[in-house]
């Protein structure tokens, strides 16, 4: 089986994990019929580790910084969609902190 950069790089194995956690969570919200929400976060959700498989691939260090930038900017949309569900009372404050220290990282 082909192996490429970016499967070794942590941060992308980080994002896989919280990835596969706002799926799930984008699963919920479907069946609640909630279907904006749930294509924005999946959408969010699957850009962080997106950019970094895409910007792994790049051949200078700036360009891969900008593909980080990117993955960046996705992990704060991702933050305010779970924060506003929050609010919603459609996550709880204990699966809302988990998963924002994650995004974190």
């Amino acid at each position: 089986m082909a192996k490429f950069r970016f499967q070794d790089l942590i941060i992308w194995q980080e994002a896989i994990v919280i990835g596969e956690k706002l799926f799930d969570i984008a699963d919920i919200l479907e069946r609640k019929k909630l279907y904006r929400f749930s294509e924005q976060l999946r959408g969010a959700g699957m850009s962080i580790s997106n950019n970094i498989a895409e910007g792994s691939g790049s051949t200078s260090k700036k360009e891969f910084i900008q593909f980080l930038n990117i993955t960046k900017r996705s992990t704060y949309e991702n933050a305010n969609i779970l924060i506003l569900l929050n609010k919603r009372k459609i996550i709880g404050n204990e699966e809302l902190n988990t998963l924002l220290e994650e995004l974190d990282i």
